[in-house]
């Protein structure tokens, strides 16, 4: 957990630094339809009722994220998360679908903080077979747009994403019930404003 907050405090000062460069350059601004994307790394847990909490598996992650502007403060719209690994040949998928609200608290510094709710899943697959789990899930997290041009931002995320996803079931078959998976994640993303 300890190398988890040392990692966001890297990121937010990383961010920090590149947007107090940026903004001199290029102007904070934000309205109408916005699209961006991103690809990381992250470190996820699962567990279900009767097998306890798996250890800790660090793997890509990546993300997509659109909408409107509502203000200079507040973006709405939507966001998918995904973290994946295959290992011995299974392979295995966490999700999240949310409708998500960013907050920019002070808009001119790029500086967001995120919070939304949705769909979470859980897909293993290997051997010809299929598992799936589907529930609710919520993300949240923070980030900076460093803007690059007049319509163009990098930027750099820390994510933190869960799901409550249910019964396990293959087939038609509940394999195990209560699966919870979790992922914190840092990626760098483009935004396109």
């Amino acid at each position: 957990m300890n190398r988890i907050m040392g990692c966001c405090a890297a990121v937010a000062l990383l961010g920090l630094a590149g947007a107090s460069a940026a903004t001199a350059q290029k102007p904070q601004t934000r309205e109408g339809f916005w699209i961006g994307f991103g690809f990381g790394y992250g470190s996820s847990n699962i567990s279900c009722d009767g097998c306890g909490s798996a250890s800790r598996e660090s793997s890509g992650s990546g993300f997509l994220k659109l909408g409107g502007t509502l203000s200079p403060h507040v973006l709405l719209g939507g966001e998918i998360n995904a973290w994946t690994k295959s290992e011995n040949g299974t392979t295995a998928t966490l999700g999240n679908t949310s409708f998500a609200a960013y907050f920019y608290p002070t808009p001119s510094s790029g500086l967001f903080v995120k919070g939304g709710v949705g769909y979470a899943t859980t897909r293993l697959s290997g051997s010809g077979s299929t598992a799936n789990a589907n529930g609710f899930g919520f993300v949240m997290g923070a980030g900076f747009d460093i803007r690059v041009g007049a319509m163009i931002s990098i930027t750099p995320v820390a994510n933190f994403y869960f799901g409550s996803d249910g019964d396990m079931k293959s087939g038609g078959s509940t394999i195990v019930t209560g699966w919870k998976h979790n992922v914190y994640d840092f990626g760098l993303g483009i935004t396109f404003h």
